[in-house]
């Protein structure tokens, strides 16, 4: 009977070790947007405004955003967006994925890291329904960049959704109509486990997240001045 049981024993054994490795793909993109965030917002000159960030609803950082057939399967990148809790901290980020239309990447660049600045509840509201098209469910346009934009009024940012792009070292805003983004929910399972969806992320009630993904969050609290 044993060694009838044998096989059997062993498939149990791998299935509950999947678990551990699951994720492992999630973690190195979370800590690849945590380190974009982070170089990107160390040089106050050339980076998000701090405006942009203390009144964003969500934001979405997509590294190595690909523009056109470099990669097996087309275009587009995937990232992580986190959305302002109602107390004013960032929820637990959401896997997404980013792809289609028209990448406005400066002349020559074929990839570039990607910073969506969502300024409206609706643009919230999109994401967790799971997709939209930028341009068409919600405005986007390239965003103002650096100490000089602080000056920037409301009326001047008027677009829902205000995109940002860095290439070769330079970081300026991207024009992005058209692009569909999407929840990866296939990733946010992988993390936060079965049946995950990204409300329930945003509002906390999921399993504990990984290091790499908290730190993607951290990374968010503190490049966001308090208003």
């Amino acid at each position: 009977m044993s060694r009838i049981l044998a096989p059997f024993a062993a498939l149990l054994a791998l299935a509950l070790a999947l678990p551990a490795q699951a994720g492992v793909k999630e973690e190195a993109k979370a800590a690849d947007a945590a380190r974009v965030l982070a170089e990107i917002m160390r040089i106050p000159e050339t980076a998000v405004p701090e405006k942009m960030f203390a009144e964003a609803h969500a934001i979405a950082v997509i590294p190595d955003v690909v523009k056109a057939g470099l990669v097996i399967g087309g275009r587009g990148g995937k990232g992580l967006v986190s959305v302002r809790s109602p107390d004013g901290t960032w929820s637990n980020p959401s896997f997404i994925k980013l792809g289609g239309g028209s990448f406005g990447f400066q002349a020559g660049v074929q990839s570039a890291d990607v910073i969506l600045v969502f300024r409206s509840q609706r643009g919230v509201d999109n994401i967790v329904n799971g997709k939209f098209t930028l341009g068409a469910d919600a405005s986007v346009a390239a965003g103002p960049v650096g100490r000089s934009a602080q000056a920037s009024t409301d009326e001047q940012l008027k677009a829902e959704i205000y995109s940002y792009s860095r290439a070769r070292g330079l970081f300026a805003g991207v024009a992005l109509d058209g692009t569909v983004l999407r929840i990866d929910h296939k990733a946010n399972q992988a993390v936060y486990g079965r049946n995950t969806t990204p409300r329930a992320i945003f509002e906390g009630r999921t399993a504990a997240a990984p290091g790499a993904v908290v730190d993607f969050r951290d990374r968010l609290e503190e490049n966001t001045v308090k208003q």
